[in-house]
């Protein structure tokens, strides 16, 4: 029989900001931020929260919406995000984002250029596909070194990549604080009680505020509605993939994309989903959707 989800799933939007992005849980997310930081800065102590939206410095540039930013008491900038889609130039997109960390510290008036370190952290609902990192791995750290010695060059600029599918670790195989926040995170949608190994203070904050039947009737439906995007948008992939839209892409052969593109957008149009949520997902304008599915006959 299907288990029964007891707890928020933290990898929705109203899961992951509920758990890390609001005043009243700044511990958790402090206590997270060490686990995944530890060894690259000091311990944490406090953080502030600031805007996430960041506007470009001309009307050309474009908008950025960081899922959350926040700044530590010793003036270090952090980005988080939660990536649910693999993007051809999703490194691109990484550091794109952390520029505007970067521009925000810029002075009024004399500057010497001093800055505080940035740290981009992406949450990744996918396998990244590069040669460059260790296929064993999980989590990827990225920093600007000098390439003959392979010692940091410049330590202002650093990003943090977990791949969040790649974690499969049982409970006895846990041996970091950040390897816990991975199997409480991956487990806890259906997760009734937590294990020995998983006990402390903070932990047990977070089950309390997961928990289902504790949530506000406003924030249940908001939840159940982000709920069913979530679900929709991982049913669509899947589709996508099975009918070898991915690969068609990665081959970069030009009719094989095209008509892969077209069978998936038939498919997910099929299955329910409106013209606007299938043109976000296979990239085609909502006339050339209607194109397709008129010679399809289905609308």
């Amino acid at each position: 029989m299907k288990k029964k989800p007891r707890n928020i799933n933290p990898f929705t939007d109203f899961g992951f900001k509920k758990l890390f992005g609001e005043e009243a849980s700044k511990d958790i997310l402090i206590d997270f931020l060490n686990a995944v930081l530890e060894g690259d800065i000091s311990p944490i102590l406090d953080i502030e929260f600031s805007k996430n939206e960041h506007l470009g410095p001309t009307e050309l540039d474009r908008n950025v919406v960081f899922d959350i930013y926040c700044r530590t008491e010793s003036g270090e900038r952090i980005i988080i995000e939660m990536q649910k889609v693999y993007q051809s130039f999703f490194k691109e997109r990484s550091l794109y984002y952390s520029t505007f960390a970067i521009q925000k510290q810029a002075n009024k008036g004399d500057w010497n250029f001093s800055m505080c370190p940035v740290y981009c952290i992406s949450l990744l609902d996918f396998s990244l596909r590069n040669t460059e990192i260790n296929p064993n791995e999980y989590i990827h750290k990225v920093k600007l070194l000098e390439t003959n010695t392979g010692k940091v060059f410049n330590d202002k600029l650093n990003f943090v990549y977990v791949e969040i599918p790649k974690f499969n670790k049982k409970l006895y195989e846990l041996e970091t604080n950040f390897d816990k926040w991975m199997y409480l995170l991956t487990s806890l949608e259906f997760l009734e009680r937590l294990p020995e190994k998983l006990q402390s203070k903070i932990f047990q904050k977070v089950m309390g505020i997961a928990e289902l039947l504790k949530l506000e009737k406003t924030d249940r439906k908001a939840y159940e509605e982000n709920l069913k995007k979530h679900r929709d948008l991982k049913n669509a992939l899947e589709t996508s993939k099975r009918l070898g839209y991915e690969e068609g892409i990665e081959k970069g052969i030009e009719k094989g994309i095209e008509k892969g593109v077209e069978r998936a957008a038939i498919s997910l149009f099929k299955e329910g989903m409106d013209i606007p949520f299938v043109s976000k997902i296979t990239r085609l304008t909502e006339d050339q959707l209607l194109e397709i599915f008129r010679r399809e006959g289905l609308v």
